[in-house]
């Protein structure tokens, strides 16, 4: 994954941290549903609320952090979020050992770590454009994705495997460990990180809330690459609980078949991340942009041709491995151009507007597919999806990327002092 290029050892720390708990998130993934239905008896709609209502509520929960984040040390930032997730996980098992466990306290634990996700993800974007140079960022953004890949590969079916034996209990406990353990990684970083420092008093105003939209809406190229991220993610979270639907019922898959043509594809995102720098390099940053963005669209509508048996499977994972493919290249890209596009001391509220924009999407648009699933069926729900994503490459930016004329705001005042993706 390093491509011999030595980022230092305060980014190693970084990466290891980053590594540890994206590990540990897939090797729980999907446990809090899991212990809703098996110990606490949910149904299906209330499954769906803690899936989809932990992540909205858990982004408007997070509005006000990204300001707050701002003019603050982005590393004790970063280790606070981690311990927050680590004692908001570690409730759960305390819970279920005292026999008090509720379905209120599942989904007040999801709308924490959704949070404290948007929160760590602002922060760790604003401390990487200070400890790296510019032409090392997408260097690092490419590990990054590398990482996260790897982790998706090989984390749920560990995680399987520790639920099979241990129960579901058993993964949220890791999970919570791995928060603690990148939590200790970033503190051994050490190195300095200046404060922050606000032009007026540091208390939090109302119109800090809105900082971070106002600046992409206001730039021309990071607005489309805003919609176009809300939307295509969206769309394409939509349709994945239709489509377990779809191939575990309808279709007759099994669960480890299922598993496998997520699991295997995702190798394309290790083979898409490692090609992002050598095709920037040689095409260019908004051509890679703009060409990766658009083709990673035109893979999920053949889903909708879904059969059973073998070739079902190998659609599925031949769809599946281009469009990780075509993620693997435009994510690092994508979140270096942020990076590079908006000024220091706009980073954090920036890429926290950034997340929650995408997160109440996702959510949105899941609920939405989900009517359109139970209206028309699951087939034809992802087939509209696919065909939805199909137009989403006309919200990627047409201009060059770095030309200030493409800038539509008038020049603001002087930045407040202060100071992805990890």
């Amino acid at each position: 994954m390093s491509g011999g290029h030595r980022l230092g050892r305060r980014f190693g720390w970084l990466w290891g941290a980053y590594g540890t708990s994206a590990l540990g998130t897939w090797l729980a993934f999907g446990a809090l549903p899991l212990i809703a239905v098996q110990v606490l008896h949910a149904g299906p709609a209330e499954v769906a609320a803690l899936s989809a209502a932990g992540a909205a509520v858990g982004a408007v929960v997070a509005v006000p952090l990204g300001p707050w984040v701002e003019f603050r040390r982005k590393r004790p930032v970063l280790i606070g979020m981690d311990l927050v997730r680590c004692a908001a996980l570690l409730t759960v098992p305390v819970a279920f050992a005292l026999g008090v466990l509720t379905f209120v306290q599942l989904l007040l634990v999801s709308v924490v770590v959704a949070a404290a996700d948007i929160t760590f993800r602002a922060a760790s974007g604003a401390y990487l454009k200070t400890l790296l140079p510019a032409e090392d960022l997408l260097v690092a953004n490419a590990r990054f994705e590398s990482t996260a890949w790897t982790t998706t590969i090989i984390g749920p079916p560990l995680g399987g495997a520790a639920i099979g034996l241990l129960g579901p209990v058993a993964t949220v406990v890791a999970d919570a460990v791995s928060y603690l353990l990148s939590a200790l990684g970033i503190r051994a970083m050490g190195g300095p990180e200046p404060r922050p420092e606000r032009r007026e008093a540091a208390r939090l105003r109302a119109g800090d809330l809105l900082d971070g939209w106002r600046y992409v809406l206001a730039d021309a190229t990071l607005r489309p690459l805003l919609f176009n991220a809300a939307v295509f993610n969206g769309l394409v979270m939509a349709a994945g609980p239709l489509l377990a639907v779809l191939m575990l019922g309808r279709l007759g898959f099994a669960p480890w078949q299922y598993g496998l043509a997520f699991a295997v594809p995702s190798i394309g995102g290790l083979l898409g991340s490692r090609l992002a720098r050598p095709l920037v390099t040689r095409f260019g940053q908004r051509e890679v942009l703009v060409g990766a963005g658009a083709l990673r669209a035109l893979w999920p509508v053949g889903l909708a041709f879904l059969g059973p048996g073998t070739g079902g499977l190998l659609l599925v994972m031949g769809v599946e491995f281009g469009l990780i493919l075509c993620c693997g290249v435009f994510n690092p890209v994508c979140a270096t151009y942020r990076l590079e596009r908006t000024p220091a001391d706009r980073v954090a509220r920036t890429l926290s507007a950034w997340a929650v924009t995408t997160k109440a999407s996702t959510a949105l648009l899941t609920a939405v597919w989900g009517v359109l699933g139970a209206l028309l069926g699951p087939r034809t729900a992802i087939g509209l999806a696919g065909v939805l994503l199909l137009a989403t490459p006309l919200l990627l930016p047409r201009r060059a990327a770095g030309d200030d004329s493409e800038r539509e705001r008038e020049p603001g005042p002087e930045p407040e002092p202060a100071p992805n993706r990890a």
